[in-house]
């Protein structure tokens, strides 16, 4: 076999190997764990439950603030308090933060300079009581029974460092918008279904998650100088001998970019978080004690190596036929046959998710037209940023603050 024949087999064969595992990994979950537990579940919760401290790091979220912070007052769980943090928001969110507090006396504010999003987490971990830590973004809608589902992880074991929910896009008035409805579903969802099967999961979603005070003192909190402090603090929980686990119907409801633009600067970040990760703590993951996370760490790699191997096997092509009439011979049957399976299992993938995930958004079919797009959009998307991006995190100073910018937002969806 010649090497364009190998770099052919190993591009086309990496994400039919990587999808077959997330549908088998998300079917396994959801028949062991997922569909023993009922929803919705009726949760009693006595006053002896463990308090639990809710931050709520914002910038610029005049917006939102007032229908995120009335939807934490409404949580059916009774120990509570709610830290909101204003990393110097150049809007009029200090001044909605004021108001809130008139109507909701318990709420704590709390202002800083803007220094990102770690270190105002940072911030409200050091004012917090709470033995378990629940952190969302400044535009999410935390679904009333979601921190009850989370805090029974911590009661069920000792071991569980931190718990990640389970992301609904509300944004949905543009194709993009529908077809990051059947992302979060059938790779979000999947992905960290199989990766939960294998014990090590890559990130939790910084937009609705849980910690144990304990193991974030352990680690002393988030890491202010890396672009996704919520891929950072998975790793390094788990390096400590944490475990992270999903929960499905923790349910929070968020806004995502709806421009092709907006959508890239959003995925370019997360690429180079990842790869920021991975040069940061890949020594230490070697490690014998850390032998668990070897299989995140090698599909980590590879999926770098895929990203690249495109590039490389399309200019291969382009030159080829450039100076050759001739075709090669697997090539031609990888593009043409295994490419057409290539697609057929992304469908596949897509029926499962989705069906797993209707149990708790039932207006998810509404969405499947636009997701035969899914592949042609999503990997060109992924390639063009992971490319871009990892030259970035190796070249990014360290100790430097990772600081926010408001992203761009669509109109809502009420999928509620």
């Amino acid at each position: 076999m010649s090497i364009p024949d190998s770099l052919a087999a190993f591009t086309f064969g990496y994400p039919f190997l990587m999808a077959t595992i997330w549908i088998c990994g998300g079917i396994y979950f959801y028949v062991h764990w997922e569909r023993k537990q009922p929803w919705p579940s009726p949760q009693s919760w006595g006053d002896d439950s463990p308090v639990v401290t809710v931050l709520l790091p914002c910038f610029n979220e005049s917006d939102n603030i007032d229908e995120v912070v009335g939807h934490l007052f409404k949580q059916n769980y009774p120990n509570i308090e709610i830290i909101t943090i204003n990393d110097g928001s150049t809007d009029d969110t200090a001044d909605k933060l004021k108001n809130l507090q008139t109507m909701f006396p318990q709420l704590n504010v709390i202002h800083q300079n803007n220094q990102g999003k770690a270190s105002a987490l940072n911030h409200g971990l050091s004012f917090s009581s709470g033995e378990i830590i629940v952190g969302i973004d400044g535009d999410a809608i935390l679904d009333y029974d979601a921190i009850g589902y989370m805090v029974g992880h911590f009661l069920s074991s000792s071991k569980v460092s931190a718990v990640t929910g389970n992301p609904r896009v509300r944004t949905r008035s543009t194709i993009i918008g529908k077809i990051q409805t059947g992302e979060f579903s059938s790779i979000i969802g999947l992905i960290k279904r199989a990766q939960r099967i294998y014990g090590m999961v890559f990130t939790i979603s910084g937009v609705v998650c849980a910690f144990r005070k304990s193991s974030l003192d352990a680690i002393n909190g988030w890491n202010t100088d890396m672009v996704t402090e919520d891929i950072d603090v998975s790793w390094r929980l788990q390096l400590a001998g944490g475990q992270v686990r999903y929960e499905p119907r923790a349910l929070c409801w968020v806004l995502m970019p709806e421009t092709v633009r907006g959508l890239f600067r959003q995925r370019l970040r997360w690429a180079q978080g990842g790869g920021e990760v991975f040069l940061r703590y890949f020594i230490t993951s070697l490690k014998w004690k850390n032998r668990r996370f070897w299989i995140l760490l090698g599909d980590y790699m590879l999926s770098i190596v895929w990203c690249y191997s495109v590039f490389i096997l399309l200019g291969w092509w382009a030159l080829s036929s450039f100076f050759s009439s001739s075709a090669w011979s697997l090539s031609e049957v990888m593009l043409n046959y295994v490419g057409g399976a290539l697609v057929t299992v992304s469908f596949i993938q897509f029926l499962v998710s989705f069906c797993i995930d209707s149990r708790y958004d039932r207006k998810i079919f509404r969405s499947a037209f636009w997701c035969i797009w899914y592949p042609f959009i999503y990997w060109i998307l992924n390639l063009l940023t992971v490319v871009t991006a990892f030259p970035r995190a190796i070249m990014r100073q360290r100790g430097r603050n990772a600081t926010w910018k408001s992203p761009d937002r669509g109109e809502l969806f009420h999928g509620k």
